[in-house]
């Protein structure tokens, strides 16, 4: 993993590919990353809040890396981005390398000519002013993050997290991205997009429910069982209409399309840690029929729950992992 900086870049933008990449994390899986922090420009560097960024590496560094991730960057930079960087990012892509942009870091790739007919994100309140910059580019203001085959874009600021996740979730499977989470104490997959931070707040309601994190989690403990939006409102205190109408507002999406998504994440952690036939994944994700789960499952992640489980279980058999660091991982 290679971070291209540049002077003045946001301070927590920085440190998010840092934090994941960056730690010693062979405990979890061996090897873990090799993060590597090169110069985007002439240095000294700093942070936006002034602190020092040594960077050990240069541009030659950066395109050689398997993936090249190119940090949010100040005003300067987004509107003459260094020569040397948009010329090292094009050769790593024309070499076949993953290109990730965090927040504005995307004016970056755009310039560099890598987001024509592209779809790609940035953060809610660039959105206007990089959408008339770069009309060729499928701006999708409302997503946390993008993924275009091997390009990949995020919002601002926390959806850092959500991306660098996961990356992880990409490279070891989605019981690995959930202990880095469990580390890092955010959770491992946000649902919704942009849009439930872009608005302004809502009107508080009277005797309002305090949010629905109350019963999602509710949900999440059943199911395996029928779920509709029916009961769902039930268990929310709600009306189906209110229940609706505030999901979608809150979460950006239907309440059966997150459950949906929430059976499919089940799917792939069982997939991933036990050696339950697909029927009996089927049964204990609420998909009821192996049919149905394929279906679901490779229009989700567009590969078969067997393919899901062969790459997955595979890496994990090669791995050394000590006892302990995850309990429900199949190479314990």
């Amino acid at each position: 993993m290679a971070v291209a900086v540049t002077d003045a870049a946001p301070t927590f933008e920085l440190a998010v590919p840092c934090e994941v990449f960056g730690l010693d994390r062979a405990d979890i899986v061996d090897p873990w990353y090799e993060l590597r922090l090169c110069a985007g420009e002439p240095g000294p560097l700093r942070t936006a809040a002034g602190l020092g960024v040594p960077t050990p590496y240069g541009l030659d560094d950066l395109v050689e890396a398997d993936t090249v991730i190119v940090a949010a960057c100040a005003r300067p930079a987004q509107l003459a981005p260094p020569p040397g960087l948009l010329a090292a990012v094009r050769k790593a892509h024309e070499s076949g390398r993953r290109i990730v942009s965090i927040c504005s870091g995307v004016y970056i790739l755009a310039a560099a000519g890598l987001l024509s007919g592209r779809r790609a994100t940035t953060h809610w309140m660039s959105a206007a002013d990089f959408a008339h910059r770069f009309p060729d580019v499928d701006l999708d203001p409302t997503a946390l993050y993008v993924e275009d085959g091997s390009i990949l874009t995020s919002a601002g600021t926390g959806s850092a997290i959500d991306l660098c996740l996961h990356l992880v979730r990409r490279d070891h499977g989605a019981a690995v991205a959930n202990e880095v989470a469990r580390r890092m104490v955010v959770p491992p997959h946000r649902e919704g997009g942009q849009t439930q931070y872009a608005r302004l707040p809502a009107r508080p309601r009277a005797g309002g429910s305090g949010g629905l994190a109350p019963v999602l989690q509710w949900a999440r403990e059943r199911l395996h069982e029928p779920l509709t939006v029916a009961g769902l409102a039930a268990a929310a205190h709600m009306s189906e209409r209110t229940f609706a109408r505030r999901f979608r507002d809150e979460l950006g999406i239907t309440p059966l399309q997150w459950v949906l998504q929430e059976r499919v994440r089940l799917a792939q952690e069982l997939l991933e840690t036990t050696d339950d036939p697909v029927e009996s994944v089927a049964r204990r994700t609420g998909f009821g029929t192996a049919p149905n789960l394929r279906h679901h499952f490779r229009r989700l992640t567009s590969v078969s729950p067997q393919t899901y489980r062969q790459v997955f279980r595979s890496r994990a058999v090669s791995r050394s992992v000590p006892p302990g660091a995850l309990p429900t991982a199949p190479w314990e």
